[in-house]
């Protein structure tokens, strides 16, 4: 049974006549007549009575014609529906992201991308670094935004900005207004460091000359815990300085380069390649590469994107 076959069904049905039905679906009537056969064998029943020139409907006919008429209707609205999606795309979109990002990052975007696609529902699903890319993986999610660099070659990743990891400390500490610090330098202070995640692989690095003198106060997995806890003067601790801008300017917090190389940052958009994407899917990647800072992950000017293999 198809499409096809319902169609040409109830033209017979409207027009009571096979010959009229063969015209109006610009076929042949043996053609027609042939479909209808092809209907009854599958129902296992007769769906006209034949008087002479005349038909009608049997009992199962007609209820086979409303079943008919709504299998039709379905079809047209599936495809209205569709064809929708290109004026007016919705749906959902599941972007998975750590804490930091959640609040730095997105929100602006979701702002800007709520005025362009009304309709489309944004979910945020928090998770650290390396679940954002499992996340994508397993399709949890449509997007992951993340560290780099990724290795996962079956995923596409567009870098969206950088900035610098910086040692963090209250705005009257001993090291504030300091040029840059070295390992030696913080092996005097209680660190408060995060728990785990691609910035804490590189922060124990640039901390192995010394790390038998580091003293560690606290392991967090939350930005806005570890600015609390500096702030409190429990420790200092390591942020990239886009996550602390606001604290910066208050000077509740300062924030010094690392030495002897700045500890550069770099945030970037994943998703499968693998995966079809929707008019609302492109619409998402163009909004963020449109609405977020290269430098600072704040509001920026068009560009084209950067796409990283």
């Amino acid at each position: 049974m198809d499409f096809d076959q319902l169609h040409t069904f109830l033209e017979i049905v409207r027009l009571k006549s096979f010959s009229k039905a063969a015209q109006t679906c610009y076929r042949t009537q043996p053609a027609i007549s042939a479909q209808v056969r092809q209907l009854e064998q599958e129902l296992h029943s007769e769906l006209f009575e034949r008087f002479g020139s005349r038909i009608s409907l049997t009992t199962a006919g007609r209820i086979f014609a409303e079943y008919a008429g709504q299998m039709l209707d379905l079809r047209r609205r599936a495809q209205d529906a569709i064809a929708e999606l290109e004026t007016n795309p919705r749906g959902e979109l599941v972007i998975a992201a750590n804490e930091a990002t959640c609040i730095y990052v997105l929100p602006q975007v979701f702002s800007k991308y709520r005025q362009l696609f009304p309709a489309v529902q944004l979910e945020v699903n928090r998770s650290f670094g390396s679940r954002v890319v499992e996340a994508v993986m397993d399709n949890s999610a449509d997007f992951g935004l993340t560290q780099l660099p990724v290795e996962e070659k079956r995923l596409q990743v567009v870098a969206i900005y950088h900035d610098e990891i910086r040692l963090i400390v209250p705005g009257r500490h001993p090291l504030a207004g300091w040029k840059s610090v070295t390992p030696r330098d913080v092996t005097p202070y209680f660190l408060v460091l995060p728990k785990q995640g691609k910035t804490r692989v590189r922060l124990n690095e640039w901390l192995e000359p010394v790390e038998d003198e580091v003293r560690i106060s606290m392991e967090l997995d939350s930005t806005e815990m570890m600015k609390r806890f500096v702030m409190a003067g429990l420790g200092v601790s390591f942020l990239a300085v886009s996550n602390c801008r606001e604290e910066i300017a208050l000077g509740k917090l300062q924030a010094i380069p690392l030495g002897a190389e700045p500890m550069v940052r770099r945030l970037g958009l994943i998703y499968r390649k693998d995966k079809a994407l929707s008019k609302a899917a492109l619409g998402f990647i163009q909004v963020v590469l449109d609405n977020v800072d290269e430098e600072r992950g704040g509001l920026a000017k068009h560009r084209a994107p950067r796409v990283v293999a």
